[in-house]
């Protein structure tokens, strides 16, 4: 079948898009806050235990992130004022009040991330996925004091009929297709696409393709650098994915402060959340969902 979810949209057909006061690349932090249950298993930095219940080295070290990691990786956004879209589990609001606190403090941008990082509602039944999407917006809404604008999938999972029920709920955008360096439009009434990475995250480097502290900030500097060049007629965004149990270990943490100083050192930069990106897309674009 094909996808009817969008249409194709060449980058180079598209009028201008201008951030505010002439900025060239709107810069996120897309910050993955989740919660992993100890008897289902998930993403993994050994498979030779993933299947056992319970499985101590990969929970252990997912455990990190709330635990130590977010609040080392906490100092590096403040450092460089910059606030986090929180992609944020229903379960941490419960579980982890700590971080959410803190986050509410700092002003952060609440995007709805599903229940925990081991439900998937791919498959789900219309009536069974709206009844999960209003338990986790409504939860998150509840805890932090904000109602969700946007919407990650954990995994980045979606039914077709997720971006409809998320409409129908307020909320109107999706980061779960990384197909554009700008917003554009869905066939559905109200949503927007915004960009996030599947490649320049943390999870992707450093676990799956195992590159090294130095070669990441190599990664960052290397997508910032060439969306800057392309943003010359015409704006683009930047995502920067990261979990804190990955990119905040102790080893790498630097390399991920140096990348922040680099980019928010620029002129022509509008760090920002990937809330303010799809109201200024939506505000200022004649394609844009009303």
């Amino acid at each position: 079948m094909d996808v009817t979810l969008f249409d194709y949209s060449p980058i180079v057909d598209r009028a201008p898009l201008q951030w505010p006061d002439g900025a060239r690349v709107a810069f996120y932090v897309g910050l993955n806050l989740e919660h992993y249950p100890v008897d289902r298993p998930s993403t993994s930095i050994f498979g030779g235990t993933a299947g056992l219940v319970p499985d101590p080295l990969n929970y252990g070290w997912r455990d990190y992130g709330p635990r130590v990691g977010i609040w080392r990786l906490m100092e590096s956004l403040d450092r460089y004022r910059i606030r986090a879209s929180a992609l944020v589990n229903s379960d941490v609001c419960a579980r982890y009040p700590q971080i959410i606190e803190a986050g509410r403090a700092r002003s952060w941008a609440w995007v709805a991330h599903g229940r925990d990082n081991s439900t998937f509602q791919a498959g789900m039944p219309r009536d069974e996925e709206r009844a999960y999407l209003t338990e986790v917006v409504d939860t998150i809404e509840k805890a932090t004091g904000q109602r969700p604008e946007g919407w990650l999938g954990p995994a980045l999972t979606e039914t077709h009929e997720t971006p409809a029920l998320l409409a129908e709920l307020g909320l109107r955008y999706v980061l779960d297709w990384c197909n554009d360096d700008q917003p554009y439009p869905l066939n559905v009434p109200g949503m927007l696409s915004v960009p996030y990475s599947i490649e320049v995250n943390d999870v992707t480097l450093f676990v799956s393709n195992g590159v090294s502290g130095p070669e990441f900030l190599q990664v960052v500097r290397d997508q910032f650098d060439q969306l800057y060049a392309d943003s010359a007629e015409s704006g683009r965004v930047m995502a920067l994915c990261l979990h804190p149990f990955i990119v905040s270990q102790p080893f790498r943490h630097k390399y991920l402060d140096q990348a922040l100083e680099y980019i928010a050192s620029r002129p022509g930069v509008w760090l920002t959340t990937s809330d303010e990106i799809a109201a200024h897309y939506a505000r200022t674009t004649e394609e844009a969902p009303t």
